[in-house]
């Protein structure tokens, strides 16, 4: 099992930038594949980015690509999600998760076995 804390959620205005982290446990961090989702009141849960256990592999979403980026550390068991030119619709939770059989759906939700507890993005116009 694996638990995950995201942290460095906030508020800020369109166009700044932000950096979460998510701070996996457990001794195998680098055989899972990590996501980070979002969701915004209303809505559903949806995809934003993904990379593979050695961080060589990365997926996004067309909404954040080229703003967005994923990358991890896992001598530090830790995914980061470097957000920037924010915009007032990525406002939203923005959840950590992991998957550890490498499922070939790394853009759905229910391919994902642990998820952390969330943070909130807001981003002002």
């Amino acid at each position: 099992q694996v638990q995950l804390v995201e942290s460095g959620g906030g508020l800020v205005q369109a166009g700044g930038s932000l950096r979460l982290s998510c701070a996996a446990s457990g001794r195998t961090f680098s055989s899972y594949g990590m996501g980070w989702f979002r969701q915004a009141p209303g809505k559903e849960r949806e995809f934003v980015a993904r990379i593979s256990g050695s961080g060589g592999t990365t997926y996004y979403a067309d909404s954040v690509k080229g703003r967005f980026t994923i990358s991890r550390d896992n001598a530090k068991n830790t995914v980061y999600l470097q957000m920037n030119s924010l915009k007032p619709e990525d406002t939203a939770v923005y959840f950590c998760a992991a998957d550890q059989y490498y499922s070939s759906n790394y853009y759905s939700p229910r391919d994902y076995q642990y998820w952390g507890q969330g943070t909130q993005v807001t981003v002002s116009s």
